[in-house]
């Protein structure tokens, strides 16, 4: 069964706080909270004061995507903001074992974020330290994208390299996640879903999230 993961950048900025209670009472996971800088990405959404008083509104796990240049500089501040998973770009960072060998010891879990032009083999040194790798399945920057069908390919690729180094990372699916597709995701071998437009641009969140983690 697949962790759940609703994207906030979908969510309703005046209402933060009532789509909060709604994620606390649904079957929902995770909170995905995207960064981004409008250099890595051509959007700026959200940053550290957002997240930290989300933090504040749930006991779930707070899934931080930074879309940013340079994440080494704000990775111990997205950890006093509340981030348990901090998860950077591997075409943002030059050192990355560095990254999340910093990000491991403010004590958050580690995760790396590949577009969809960038092969996983490239995570092969590299994979058995992570603990999220999250497949960018459109590209980033904005929400309600399609889903690219190649990130399916990507998904069973990543599975066997997880499996070949004896690696724990979970696979994470960002981009176009519908109730159409999630189960040909979740069968390539994907394990958390970030939904945004088809939790929160539906009629009954709580409903499809439950949905979600039906399949």
């Amino acid at each position: 069964m697949a962790l759940i993961a609703p994207s906030l950048l979908s969510a309703d900025f005046l209402n933060l706080q009532k789509d909060s209670e709604m994620l606390n009472k649904s079957e929902a996971d995770w909170f995905h909270l995207d960064v981004m800088d409008g250099r890595f990405v051509p959007n700026i959404s959200f940053g550290l004061p957002v997240i930290a008083h989300i933090r504040k509104a749930t006991q779930k796990v707070c899934d931080v995507h930074l879309m940013i240049e340079a994440p080494e500089q704000y990775a111990a501040a997205f950890k006093e903001a509340g981030a348990d998973v901090l998860t950077v770009h591997i075409e943002a960072c030059r050192h990355l074992h560095r990254n999340i060998q910093q990000i491991k010891q403010l004590g958050m879990k580690a995760g790396v974020a590949v577009n969809p032009h960038t092969p996983v083999h490239l995570l092969a040194d590299i994979i058995s330290d992570l603990d999220v790798v999250c497949l960018m399945s459109v590209n980033p920057g904005f929400g309600g994208q399609k889903f690219i069908p190649h990130t399916l390919h990507k998904i069973r690729q990543l599975k066997a390299l997880i499996t070949e180094k004896n690696a724990q990372a979970l696979i994470e699916i960002d981009g176009g996640v519908t109730l159409e597709n999630a189960s040909s995701i979740i069968l390539a071998g994907a394990d958390v879903l970030v939904a945004g437009n088809t939790v929160f641009k539906s009629a009954d969140p709580v409903a499809t999230i439950a949905a979600l983690k039906a399949i």
